[in-house]
């Protein structure tokens, strides 16, 4: 996008303004100020004299300002400039500006005088009006074109003598996260040097903001590369502040800083960085006026394996450098891949050559070393067979898939890689583009780079985005090695594969894309949506995501601020009144035009086309955007209205919990998005739970047992243990509180945390605290407590009732649930802590053992003492009848236990048990005594009783 806005006028010269001798004076005052620096300002005399001379034919720059505002990712920017024109004629004034190439100009105002011009956006027309005409006589230079990730701005005016001019800018975007931080730009290339320049930044995440950092600044030759190398401190006169919400971020550098940095003018890209506190796997959901943005950008979670094909372009345009940082990058790029992956490598020029002929080879150490051998004897020659090289890495990839027992879970990608056109074999786009669909079928995704000033730019574009891939472009003066080791960065650890979020139907509206084929690790993924129902005081959320051997199930509900109280005002770039001041609202609509531009790129019917097209242009035209579909119009306002006036947001911290939410959330799969009921659980009285209080049911005898264990903090007991055959065991570990006032007790204990341990059919376990699950099957993924979720696996799933359960099923046939207790306001005996209660065991054998599992499988017979000492069994009608008597009896394994009547409260005290209860720590109950029971560790797995393994 390059506007020119090419105006002329032929105002009067008697307008008082700053005149030369006046600006001469303000900059030589800037220069001359510090008497420490006089000396380098001497030598400087020659170069500042060419400097002025320079001046006196084209107006100078007074002041270039930048004020931003981010608001939740989303950035509200304004570019403030005043040239003034101290000759003795009219000169040409340009304004120039670098945008990033994602974001929409918004808004548009220039003060000439005392006239004032604003721009209006409009839909633009099929055909070239007469004034687009006039305004494209003046070609653009080359630079005025697109860079990597930039477009650039410039209007051209003429100032009358004596007058200055201002230019007041407007424009948004939803800042990406890539590698793990959002990254924020501002160019700042004035062309000369500014006597007041200033750039401020307000940034205001209410999830927390962490990472802030300020790089040195870029130039050109580095730009899109996200590293920096040497010196890594902010530019000079940069003042970085900042609270858990809010950071404000300065650079004001004096015409003497500009001059250290570059005194043609160009200081290079002033650039922020920084992430937001994530909870664990959850996401963020902000709600406002009717409107949500949902940010999606779990971490923790193992990565997936990957099927990569790399596709060269080693034609004869590649030949020097662009061929020789390709085959560094490519050595780096080998070196990262994991074990699990698998891969091959094509070159292609004219001819097409594979490395490993129809198969992709694992991770190996002789695998790397053949294949750095074989870039390393690439030579550059011939032309460029486009279609021919993506032909052959489709079929290959796709034979692999077909006839290859791969993990389901696996990522299959292309990554390809050219300097030019197709010039060899099929060359035209539109049926490579066809070609290239047909062959991948939605299989597995394509990743395109470009390098330099020959490449279709639009085939690799359309390319990447018809097959759910991503594009990136390169100059060929910049490091192609490290932005190509970038690149591959951004999309090499896949994290999860097939992500679907949903909504209640009935209660949204205009959904932005809500299914993703991959999520990689350090990006995120972003949905946006318009509310329907506004009686409802909350959204349901759900999402499913595959992970490596895991089905993965998040949910929860968000509540929705009813009374619309979340008005933010104020955001640059609205002062005009559309929206409504909403950034959420505009977040939504940015993504909605984005996904209908890419959906027009992508359509190969007309009238779809064209239907895309007119709801992207009416949309555009609503918010005020310039779009492909949209200009810029000037317009002048009067001939005695007011200068433009800036108008920016200032976040503050008073009442920020009222002016925006934010609040975790997670998402889920079609079909599930009404299951609004909380879980429902079916225990058994079977559990250790409290103090720990231990209670075992005897379904069949129609009666319970119960005691307590006093334990040592820090003491880790053996619940279950079946490992030699289930392969399950129950560790769970005491933490000790004081005892409360006038107790018995020395101390309380609680368990804290209860670690589950299988080896069958494979290895895993998970370890789990009142405030989160660790789950490790060879791969670990964590997972909060305080939010609905279901993780599955081929033998294993684990379900999260948020801040009250966790169930977990071992192949179907075992199952247990642990109770969290929470306590918001604990008194000093207090702690949160764990109950474990056993659901199901009938894949439990036998020999099952521990403090629990040693009853499972065994029945326990009631005694009673008769008033003549002789003993009588009991009848399982009788029970209640024996309550009274203090003497009762449990016949256990031949030992005889003295029992008396007790009441119990489990499942947080909604249910009582009457029970039978065995005194001194189940003395003669249990097999053996207390410290038989005690683990080692928490991976203890004791394969016998009396005996110490670990998993």
């Amino acid at each position: 996008m390059i506007l020119w806005l090419w105006l002329c006028w032929g105002f009067s010269t008697s307008a008082g303004q700053p005149d030369s001798e006046l600006m001469a004076r303000y900059l030589e005052e800037e220069l001359m100020a510090d008497d420490s620096i006089m000396e380098q300002v001497a030598r400087r005399v020659p170069r500042q004299a060419k400097f002025l001379q320079r001046l006196e034919t084209r107006p100078r720059m007074s002041e270039f300002t930048v004020k931003s505002t981010i608001i939740s990712r989303y950035a509200f920017t304004t570019v403030s400039c005043t040239m003034v024109n101290s000759g003795s004629e009219a000169r040409e004034g340009v304004f120039e500006m670098q945008i990033p190439a994602a974001a929409f100009i918004s808004n548009f105002t220039m003060s000439i005088g005392n006239k004032t011009y604003y721009g209006e956006v409009t839909g633009k027309e099929k055909k070239h009006s007469s004034d687009d005409k006039a305004r494209h006589k003046k070609p653009p230079s080359p630079t005025d074109g697109r860079e990597n990730g930039y477009e650039t701005f410039k209007a051209s005016v003429f100032i009358p003598r004596k007058m200055q001019a201002r230019f007041l800018l407007h424009y948004e975007e939803l800042l990406q996260r890539r590698l793990g931080k959002y990254e924020y730009t501002v160019s700042i290339r004035p062309q000369q040097l500014v006597g007041r320049l200033r750039v401020e930044v307000n940034i205001l995440e209410n999830s927390g903001i962490v990472s802030l950092e300020v790089p040195p600044l870029r130039n050109s030759k580095h730009k899109g590369n996200g590293k920096v190398e040497g010196d890594a401190s902010p530019p000079p006169s940069t003042v970085v502040g900042h609270t858990k919400t809010l950071a404000k971020v300065t650079f004001n550098p004096s015409v003497v800083e500009q001059t250290r940095i570059a005194r043609n003018g160009i200081l290079g890209d002033f650039i922020i960085r920084y992430d937001v506190n994530r909870e664990l796997s959850v996401g963020d959901i902000q709600i406002l006026n009717g409107y949500f943005v949902h940010y999606f950008a779990p971490t923790d979670l193992p990565p997936l394996p990957k099927n990569v094909v790399f596709v060269l372009d080693s034609s004869a345009s590649m030949v020097g450098t662009k061929l020789k940082q390709t085959k560094e990058a490519l050595f780096t790029i080998l070196q990262d891949l994991r074990p699990e992956d698998h891969f091959n490598i094509i070159g292609f020029s004219n001819r097409i050559k594979v490395w490993q002929q129809d198969r992709l080879v694992p991770v190996t150490p002789n695998n790397i070393r053949d294949a750095k051998k074989y870039i390393h004897n690439m030579s550059p020659t011939g032309g460029t067979n486009i279609n021919g090289a993506l032909q052959t890495g489709a079929k290959l990839l796709n034979d692999y898939i077909a006839q290859n027992d791969i993990d389901a879970r696996s990522v299959s990608l292309i990554i390809f890689l050219t300097d030019g056109r197709p010039t060899v074999g099929e060359t035209q786009s539109s049926k490579i583009l066809s070609n290239v669909k047909d062959t991948i079928r939605d299989k597995f995704c394509l990743f395109t780079i470009g390098i330099g000033n020959d490449v279709d730019h639009k085939l690799l574009e359309r390319m990447a985005l018809e097959n759910c891939g991503m594009t990136r472009h390169f100059q060929e003066d910049e490091d192609a090695a490290s932005h190509l080791k970038g690149f591959y960065d951004e999309i090499g650890t896949p994290l999860l594969s097939d992500i679907r979020v949903d909504y209640p139907e009935d209660n949204v509206e205009q959904v932005t894309q809500n299914f993703f084929p991959n999520y990689f690790n350090g990006s995120e993924i972003i949905i946006a949506g318009k509310l329907i129902n506004h009686t409802s005081d909350s959204l349901h959320v759900e999402v499913t995501a595959s992970n490596s051997k895991k089905y993965i199930l998040l949910k929860t509900d968000v509540a929705i601020d009813l009374p619309s109280r979340n008005d933010i005002r104020g955001i640059p770039g609205l002062e005009d009144g559309k929206g409504d001041k909403n950034y959420i609202e505009r977040a939504w609509s940015y993504l909605t035009i984005k996904e209908l531009l890419n959906s027009r790129l992508k359509s190969d019917d007309s009238q779809e086309k064209d239907y895309l097209m007119e709801k992207a242009k009416s949309m555009a035209l609503t918010y005020n955007f310039v779009t492909p579909f949209t200009v810029l119009k000037m317009r002048e306002a009067g001939l005695h209205s007011e200068p433009p006036q800036e108008e920016f947001i200032s976040p503050s911290t008073d009442g920020i919990g009222e002016k925006l939410q934010s609040l975790q959330g997670h998402k889920a799969p079609p079909g599930l998005h009404r299951q609004h009921d909380k879980q429902k659980i079916k225990i058994s009285r079977t559990s250790a739970d409290g103090d720990p209080h231990f209670v075992i049911d005897f379904p069949s005898s129609k009666f319970s047992v119960c005691f307590n264990i006093d334990g040592e903090p820090g003491d880790i007991l053996r619940l279950v243990s079946d490992h030699k055959e289930s392969g399950v065991t129950v560790n769970g570990q005491l933490i000790g509180a004081p005892a409360p006032p006038n107790g018995h007790k020395k101390h309380r204990t609680y368990f804290s945390t209860i670690t589950i341990l299988s080896n069958k059919p494979e290895r895993s376990y998970l370890e789990i605290t009142p405030k989160r699950i660790i789950l490790d099957d060879g791969e670990r993924l964590l997972l909060s407590c305080d939010r609905n979720a279901v993780v599955r696996s081929s033998s294993l799933e684990v379900s999260i009732s948020a801040n009250s359960n966790i169930t977990v099923t071992i192949r179907d046939t075992i199952s247990f649930v642990i109770l969290i207790h929470r306590y918001k306001k604990p008194a000093p005996y207090q702690r949160n802590h764990l109950g474990f209660y056993i659901s199901n065991s009938k894949g439990l054998s036998s020999d099952s053992h521990g403090l629990l599992g040693q009853f499972l499988n065994h029945e326990v017979k009631l005694l009673q003492d008769s008033l003549n000492t002789t003993h009588q069994q009991v009848g399982q009608n009788q029970t209640e009848a024996l309550k009274p008597n203090p003497t009762n009896t449990l016949k256990v394994k031949g030992r005889l236990v003295p029992v008396v009547w007790k009441q119990r409260r489990i499942y947080n005290g909604q249910q009582e048990v009457d029970c039978w209860f065995a005194k001194n720590n189940a003395d003669k109950l249990i097999d053996g005594s207390y410290k038989d029971y005690l683990a080692s560790h928490p991976f203890d797995t004791g394969t016998s009783f009396g005996t110490i393994s670990s998993l």
